[in-house]
Parts: structure tokens; sequence; C-alpha cells
């Protein structure tokens, strides 16, 4: 009787557990070709999700606007990109906010034809972005108010498209310079033009990359999310520690076999992941100013309404984040 007893109280909490576990499952994905999602990869590469006891359905969505309208959609649990849309989602009056920062800064470079050799000799020249209002269009302009040039008034910028197309601009004269980022950079020097400023040089605090989700998959999802937030800080101190695995993942995931190519883009990358990915309020705060050219009404919001620091917190509170650096 008690071996019965005992029996159905095990199948009882079998029955329990199976929809608990089931809501361990994340759909996720990450937008945008450059090496500030090799977290996610170095993640998926790793298996850190397994370990971690996390089942995500990873995805690649090309725009992060298109991965940001699925987020608010409900058709996708997390989403990995720029804090831009996670500024103008929240101001719209959603409940996105970002957990975990990959990338705290602009990684871009400014990338010259050969005869320019400082930056003040832009001045008077024409320079190249992809779209106007993207984040790589926020990082020239904040770079270049920062090195001492006005990009309204010193120089003119046009909209030129991706890279391929920036670089042929500055290969048929049409522009000057542009921004681009590692390893990419090293295909520009192969073309003759030169890197002239690593913006990431300048600590301009911004989320570049981010790892956002809404408040209401917090409160039903909160387990999960932790576990994939401690999996992603261990993809962390994989990039900052194992420079060879972190080059495979973003040769793989980017398509790139040049050997230099992708050390030059673990070094860029490896100095500037943070070991505490803490999502912080001056880098909500740069793209709220900015978005306020635009929009008066951003002035006014307060940054900690962004940023969910308590996934971030727990882990470092824990030990967690420290014993990933004493190998």
């Amino acid at each position: 009787m008690m071996r019965r007893i005992g029996w159905l109280i095990l199948v009882t909490i079998s029955l329990w557990t199976i929809p608990a576990l089931a809501q361990e499952r994340l759909r996720a994905s990450w937008s945008g070709a450059s090496p500030a999602n090799a977290p996610v990869w170095v993640a998926l590469e790793k298996g850190l999700f397994k370990k971690h006891d996390v089942d995500v359905e990873m995805q690649s969505i090309g725009a992060s606007t298109i991965a940001a309208q699925a987020l608010l959609a409900g058709e996708l649990d997390v989403n990995v990109s720029s804090v831009a849309t996670l500024v103008s989602s929240r101001l719209a009056g959603s409940d996105v906010v970002a957990i975990f920062i990959s990338v705290p800064t602009f990684m871009d470079h400014i990338v010259a034809t050969a005869e320019i050799r400082d930056v003040r000799d832009l001045r008077g020249k024409v320079g190249a972005v992809n779209r106007f209002g993207t984040t790589s269009d926020m990082g020239l302009r904040l770079a270049l108010s920062r090195l001492g040039l006005d990009p309204e008034k010193d120089l003119r910028l046009i909209a030129l498209g991706d890279d391929a197309a920036r670089l042929a601009g500055m290969k048929g004269g049409q522009v000057h310079f542009t921004i681009i980022v590692e390893p990419w950079v090293r295909e520009a020097e192969k073309l003759g033009f030169r890197s002239l400023f690593p913006i990431a040089k300048l600590a301009i605090p911004f989320h570049w990359n981010a790892t956002i989700t809404r408040e209401s998959v917090i409160r039903t999802k909160r387990e999960a999310i932790r576990r994939f937030v401690k999996a992603m800080t261990e993809a962390i101190a994989v990039i900052k520690q194992d420079g060879e695995g972190t080059m495979r993942a973003i040769g793989k995931y980017l398509k790139i076999e040049d050997r230099d190519a992708l050390r030059r883009a673990w070094v860029d990358l490896k100095d500037v992941v943070p070991a505490v990915p803490m999502p912080t309020l001056d880098g909500v705060l740069t793209a709220l100013q900015e978005e306020a050219k635009k929009r008066p009404e951003a002035s006014k919001a307060d940054p900690a309404a962004f940023v969910d620091q308590s996934f971030i917190k727990e882990l470092e509170a824990t030990g967690f984040i420290s014993s990933l650096y004493r190998r």
C-alpha cells in the first residue's frame, strides 16, 4: 500500500513538473551581421544554453526593427540587437527593457581614403553612412562631435547603403570616409583605405548591442530569462579568455576565413565586452538625448524605466561572474 501511495505521489509530482519544464523554452533572435552578436554565437557553439538548462529556439532576423516588431507581437521572448529599438519602442508605450549588455559603446572605426591622415583632415569632406537615423549614423556623428568636428557644418554626410556600397563610393571618389566595424576594416585596408580612428577609444556610453525582452515576459518566464542571461554572461567570459574559440564562432556566422581579420575582430571585441554586462542608465541616456532631437518627449523620459538590472545584480551577488575568471 505504501509503495502504491509513493508511486502515486511520484506520478503527481511529475505531472506538475512537466508544464514547468515546458515554460523554460524561450524564442529568441539576434539581428545584424556584426561581431557584437558573438555572445549569442559563442553560447550556441559552446552549448551554454543547454548547460544552464534553458531551451532556446534561436533565429537570425536581419533587421533589428523587424525583430522588435516580433517581440512586441509576442512572437519572440528575447531579442539581441541595438538599444535604438528599445528606446523607440518604449517611448511608444511598450513594456520592453534591456536586461543584458553585450557591447556598451560604439565599436566602429572611421575609415578614410589614403590621403586623409588625421581626423582634422575630414573637415570639408564627404562621409557616408548606411541610412540616416541608424546606430552607425548616430555613432559617427557623436564621434565626430567629440573629436572636435561639427557633423552639420564642418563636413557633409550622405546615406549610401551597406558596407560594400560605401566602400565602392570611396573607391569611386564619391565620398572620402565612412564607418565600418572589424573584421571588414581589414577588407577596407586591402582596398588601400586607412583605419583613421577606432570609435571605441572614446568610450561613448551607448548600448550598441543589448538583450531586450518585455516586462510581461519576465513575469511569466523569469527563471528561463535568468538562465538565458547566465549563459550569455558565461559566453562573455569565453570571449575574453578564448580567442581561438571566439574567432571560430565569428568566422562561422559571418562566413569569414581570413585569420587576421578574425583576430582583429576578436581583439576589438574582447576589449569592449563587459565582464559584468549590466545595462546602465548612461547607456540609455545617450540614446534618449539623440532621440530627443526628433521627439522632444524623449528628454523627459527616465532612463531607469528602460532597464532591468536585477538579473546581472543577482549573478554578481552570488559570485557567479567572479567564478568565471578564476581559471
